[in-house]
């Protein structure tokens, strides 16, 4: 499936999120939900906010869509993300039945829609996914390339 003016729109939105989530000093990912061309859920990372290893911005935005909807199956809605998601969310994607998945920027050590897993395409499990990557993805890689190069940098002073 081609990029489309929506698409890129839907990503800008899940990019501000990755913002939100460079400001707080989390991996600046970013998710957001669309249903009936909707925004219903936006999302970015948490895990060290709420100290919780599952607070990654999918999950948070399928919970939110969830309530939104009042049912726990995401049925017709997309999900949109700045990286690829990983195991746990692409199986929560899996489990929401959300119908496709936009991505940025790949992921190839912890990717799983494709780069190391791609659980959403596993005939074993019992609902498919449709994977679109590389929406934006010079915008998505280049803020997650700036977020560990500070992180590796050492701070003046202290070398």
């Amino acid at each position: 499936m081609k990029e489309t003016a929506s698409s890129e729109y839907y990503m800008s939105q899940a990019l501000k999120e990755a913002r939100r989530a460079l400001d707080a000093g989390e991996v600046p990912v970013g998710a957001v939900i669309v249903f009936d061309s909707k925004i219903i859920a936006r999302a970015h990372n948490q895990v060290v906010t709420l100290r919780d290893p599952t607070a990654h911005a999918e999950m948070i935005a399928i919970t939110q869509a969830a309530d939104y909807l009042g049912n726990e199956r995401l049925i017709n809605a997309d999900l949109y993300v700045t990286i690829e998601p990983c195991s746990m969310c692409a199986g929560a994607a899996v489990l929401a039945r959300i119908k496709r998945i936009f991505y940025g920027a790949k992921d190839p050590k912890g990717g799983g829609c494709g780069s190391v897993f791609n659980i959403p395409a596993d005939n074993r499990l019992n609902h498919k996914i449709e994977i679109i990557s590389g929406i934006m993805l010079e915008e998505c890689a280049y803020i997650l390339r700036e977020f560990f190069k500070n992180k590796r940098m050492p701070c003046l002073g202290n070398e």
